[in-house]
Parts: structure tokens; sequence; C-alpha cells
């Protein structure tokens, strides 16, 4: 089985011929490689930590460009003033609503900002 599997490999991991002296059959078929993407298409994900209310202003910046799905730690705001924590998720928040995107804690010390492309799954919980 080992065989099989390495013979398999070696079957797709030979390079392809660019251009071929032979004409081609009707058993190939040409691919053209994808246009280059651009690297603004791409989305981030990208952890902060929240320390003080003034590194808000980072997180708010990325998800205005719109790329960006920001994780923050909260957790050493919290322990350190949590008037503070409160004003950062309230700013947060209303950004949020701005662009169209959504926000969700999760866990004690974390939250999730998406922009206007993501949403965020929320379990509900029904009571019988």
């Amino acid at each position: 089985m080992k065989d099989f599997f390495l013979q398999l490999k070696e079957k797709f991991a030979r390079p392809v011929e660019e251009e071929m002296d032979e004409p081609q059959g009707d058993d190939y078929v040409e691919l053209n490689s994808p246009a280059p993407r651009e690297e603004k298409s791409r989305v981030l994900v990208r952890p902060f930590v929240m320390e003080d209310f003034e590194d808000i202003k980072q997180v708010l910046d990325v998800l205005r460009e719109g790329h960006t799905i920001a994780l923050v730690n909260i957790k050493p705001l919290k322990d350190k003033d949590i008037v503070e924590l409160k004003r950062a998720i309230s700013k947060l928040r209303k950004t949020c609503e701005a662009i169209d995107g959504d926000i969700a804690g999760f866990g004690e010390d974390y939250v999730v900002a998406v922009p206007y492309f993501a949403r965020i799954h929320r379990n509900t919980l029904t009571e019988e």
C-alpha cells in the first residue's frame, strides 16, 4: 500500500512541460495559469492586545480598511480599568455598526470584530 502512494506521489510530482514538441492529442487540456491576485483581495486575521484605551485606534483603522478580522485580547485592559474597557468596546461596537460589520465576545478575554463581508455565528439556546 505504501508503494502505491509513493508511485502516485511521483506521478503527480513530475513537472509539467510548458512547451511540447509533439502535437497535443485529445487526452490533454492546456491550462493557463490564473491571473495574479491582488493583495487587497486577501483576508487577514490579526490579533491585537488592548492594554490602554488608545490601543483601540489601531483596531478601528484596520477594520475600516475592510480586509482584516480583528481578534482582540481585552484581558489586560479588563484587569487594569473596567470603565476604559467599556468605553473601548462601545467605540468598537459603533464602528462595526457604521461599516456594517459584526462584533462578538468569545470567552471572557477575547472580542472578535469583522468587517462587512463576514458575520459571526452565534449559538442560540432554546429553552424547553
